[in-house]
């Protein structure tokens, strides 16, 4: 089960393997670990062997939808499905909210033949920290269950991880596809704004948030990511322009790539030691690949990723500013304190979080004429422990939040280790709509590397069974 997308989708073609025996793995990887991992909210066991097993009589008929096509794929609990209600991991959401049936998103991934195993953790409405008084699973990191597998799309982040499916969908309002994808050694991408469409997802920060696939490789985002791309009409922000073929782009090599590296050292104060090295060595590989590597600094660092936090405080605040008043404690206490920030949020400062944003667009482009990519880690430190968690950590460690303000589109590719054995993430980003570029250079530094393929202990044993 611990297979890419890409790998799957050859095996199940050769017929080396079926849709059915990687869907039952991957739940025999849930019914081992989920407990301690805390993946699952709701698995969808009947409908995704159904639906797996029709795939297997597709594929054998010659009908090929495509290299999604069988893949046991989970669902971030913020995105409606078919299969029932959307929680967002919280008590004060209705639960009439999702039974308008698929987001366009599921509906888009189930066309491409993809299985849909369940829905999956994730901090509530996609904020705060867990609260361990609400009647939800605490989810893990899979490196090390006493550390926290990254949020707020943690059940993506850690089930990838752990084999019980080989990609799922994340949402990233500041961070929240990278983060989990740094904290737990897989990949998972931002794409720009608009890019994706957001209808059936519960907002969060309505002018920042984005759909993304999360996997094991930047081939398996590719794949995904040139089904759920698309103009939906239902979706304000949704973009009309033609998509990308993202997976014919993969070619391996850089040439004549130039590539802007901010190392981004002083800028957290959780910084480790080991960033450096890490760093180095992995824009070294970008170089092997053929690409231009040098030194750049963002512009504005410390005031667009204030930007984001401003105005994802005003945006939470005024879709939960009802709740909050008539259902505080049915909130955990960590999203509660954290989109209740809003109420201080006064209107000049958020248009003034938005002239920044638009200040901080134009000096990015202007970079962007000098460079193809630019490339940064995506936090400065492993995931911290479950017991010191705190929100404000929690923001003092990414280095996301700074792309949310802007829109590109930012991916994070696994590229080493903290010396404590926690995985620590490259971001790689490019300009507005070349997601090509983004995916083609996080290929190219996979196919040099092998931090993608490295399985957690806890769960190795197992897969090798």
């Amino acid at each position: 089960m611990y297979l890419s997308i890409t790998d799957a989708a050859a095996a199940l073609r050769s017929g080396e393997t079926t849709s059915v025996a990687l869907t039952e793995a991957g739940y025999a990887v849930a019914d081992a670990h989920d407990e301690a991992l805390g993946v699952y909210l709701r698995r969808f066991d009947e409908t995704a062997l159904a639906a797996a097993a029709k795939a297997d009589e597709e594929l054998a008929a010659g009908v090929d939808k495509g290299p999604l096509h069988g893949i046991p794929l989970g669902i971030k609990d913020i995105i409606a499905t078919d299969e029932g209600e959307t929680t967002a991991q919280s008590l004060v959401l209705d639960r009439e909210w999702g039974t308008m049936g698929d987001a366009p998103v599921v509906a888009r991934l189930r066309a491409a033949g993809a299985v849909i195993t369940g829905k999956l953790t994730t901090m509530e409405y996609a904020i705060g920290i867990p609260d361990v008084e609400k009647p939800f699973p605490v989810p893990r990191n899979p490196w090390n269950t006493d550390h926290y597998p990254g949020g707020s799309s943690s059940g993506t982040g850690n089930g990838v991880a752990a084999g019980m499916f080989l990609g799922g969908l994340g949402t990233d309002t500041g961070g929240s596809i990278r983060y989990p994808a740094t904290s737990c050694g897989i990949t998972g991408l931002k794409q720009t704004f608009g890019r994706v469409p957001k209808f059936g997802c519960v907002p969060l920060g309505y002018s920042y948030d984005h759909i993304g696939p999360m996997a094991r490789t930047a081939a398996d985002c590719a794949a995904m990511l040139a089904v759920i791309a698309g103009h939906d009409a239902r979706d304000a922000c949704s973009v009309d322009r033609p998509v990308d073929d993202y997976v014919s782009g993969l070619t391996g090599s850089l040439e004549g790539m130039r590539i802007g590296v901010d190392p981004l050292l002083a800028a957290s104060e959780l910084t480790v030691p080991e960033l450096e090295e890490v760093l180095a060595a992995a824009t070294a590989e970008l170089t092997a690949a053929g690409a231009t590597v040098v030194p750049v600094e963002l512009p504005l660092y410390k005031e667009l990723t204030t930007a984001t936090m401003v105005g994802m405080a005003a945006e939470s605040y005024a879709y939960h500013r009802g709740d909050l008043q008539s259902r505080w404690a049915d909130y955990g206490s960590g999203t509660r304190m954290a989109v209740s920030i809003g109420a201080l949020v006064s209107g000049g400062d958020h248009v003034q979080a938005q002239r920044v944003r638009r200040a901080g667009q134009k000096m990015v482009a202007e970079l962007f004429a000098d460079v193809d990519l630019i490339v940064t880690p995506t936090s400065a430190c492993g995931a911290p422990e479950i017991e010191k968690l705190t929100f404000d950590a929690i923001i003092g460690a990414l280095h996301t939040p700074y792309w949310n303000a802007l829109g590109n589109p930012a991916m994070s590719v696994p590229m080493g280790y903290t010396r404590d054995g926690l995985p620590l993430g490259l971001q790689i980003v490019g300009r507005p709509f070349d997601e090509a570029a983004v995916l083609a250079a996080g290929h190219a530094y996979q196919l040099r590397t092998d931090w993608h393929t490295h399985v957690p202990a806890m769960v190795s044993d197992l897969l090798a069974a």
